[in-house]
C-alpha cells in the first residue's frame, strides 16, 4: 500500500511548505501548487487523497476549484480541507468542503484531522 497524496493549493509560498511538511510528517506525499489556475491544471492528471485549499488565490479562486472537484466523478472520493481567512467565505461552502480551517492555525490540528480525515481511504482512490 503506497502513501496517501495531499495536493496543497495556497499561493503564499512559506504558508504551503508548512502545510506541506506537516502533511508529509504525517505520512502524506505532497504537491503544491501556488495559484489556483496551476492547481486546476494538476488536478486534470492528479487524482489527490487530499487537497488543502486556500479560497483567496490568483487566477482562479478557490471557491471554483472547490466546485470543480465536487463536481468531478474521478475526484469523488478526494477530500478537502479549506484553509483561509476568510470566514464568511468559509461559511458558504462549508456544506462542499469536508472541513475548514480558519488561519492562523495550528499545524498539529491540520495534521491529526488529515490524517482522520484520511483514515479510510486507500492511496489513490
Amino acid at each position: 500500500m503506497g502513501k496517501l497524496f495531499a495536493l496543497i493549493i495556497e499561493d503564499d509560498n512559506d504558508l504551503a511548505e508548512l502545510f506541506a511538511m506537516t502533511l508529509g510528517g504525517a505520512g502524506f506525499d505532497t504537491e503544491i501548487a501556488l495559484a489556483g489556475d496551476i492547481g486546476m491544471e494538476r488536478l486534470e492528471v492528479l487524482n489527490p487523497d487530499l487537497v488543502v485549499l486556500d479560497l483567496y488565490l490568483p487566477n482562479v479562486g478557490g471557491a471554483d476549484i472547490l466546485e470543480r472537484i465536487r463536481s468531478d466523478e474521478r475526484l469523488k472520493e478526494t477530500r478537502v480541507i479549506v484553509v483561509t481567512a476568510g470566514v464568511r467565505a468559509a461559511e458558504v461552502l462549508q456544506d462542499k468542503a469536508d472541513l475548514i480551517l480558519v488561519k492562523p492555525l495550528d499545524f498539529s490540528q491540520l495534521r491529526d484531522l488529515a490524517v482522520r480525515l484520511c483514515s479510510s481511504l486507500s492511496p489513490g482512490e
